[in-house]
C-alpha cells in the first residue's frame, strides 16, 4: 500500500506525458492551422499537467525516475497502439523489458550505507 500513492501519481504523470505528446504529433501531421494549434495547446496542457504530477509525487526525486522511465515505456506502448494503430515489435519489446527492470532495480534496491 505504500508504494500505491507514488504509482498513481506516475501513472497519471506518464499518460499525461504519453498523451500530449501523441496530440502533438498528431497536430504536426494536420494541414489546418487552427485543428494544429488546438491540437498543439491540448497537448501542452496535458504536458504540463504530467510536469506538476510527476513533481507533486512523494517519493526521492532520484529514487521516482526510475520507477517513471518504466511506466513511461508501457503506457506509450498503449497509446502508440490506440493512437497510431501500431504494434511493438519484438526489439522494442526485449528492450522495454530491460527499461522495466533497469527501472525496478532503480526504485526498490536498497543498497547498504558507505562505511
Amino acid at each position: 500500500m505504500k508504494f500505491l500513492i507514488p504509482f498513481l501519481f506516475l501513472l497519471v504523470a506518464t499518460s499525461l506525458e504519453a498523451t500530449g505528446d501523441a496530440l502533438v504529433r498528431i497536430g504536426l501531421g494536420h494541414s489546418a492551422w487552427s485543428w494544429r494549434l488546438g491540437l498543439f495547446a491540448l497537448g501542452g496542457l496535458l504536458l504540463f499537467g504530467y510536469g506538476l504530477s510527476l513533481n507533486l509525487a512523494p517519493l526521492e526525486f532520484n529514487r521516482v525516475v526510475g520507477l517513471y522511465i518504466a511506466t513511461l515505456f508501457v503506457v506509450w506502448q498503449v497509446v502508440n497502439f490506440f493512437a497510431f494503430k501500431t504494434l511493438p515489435t519484438l526489439p522494442v519489446l526485449v528492450g522495454g523489458g530491460l527499461i522495466i527492470i533497469g527501472g525496478l532495480v532503480v526504485t526498490f534496491w536498497r543498497s547498504s550505507p558507505a562505511v
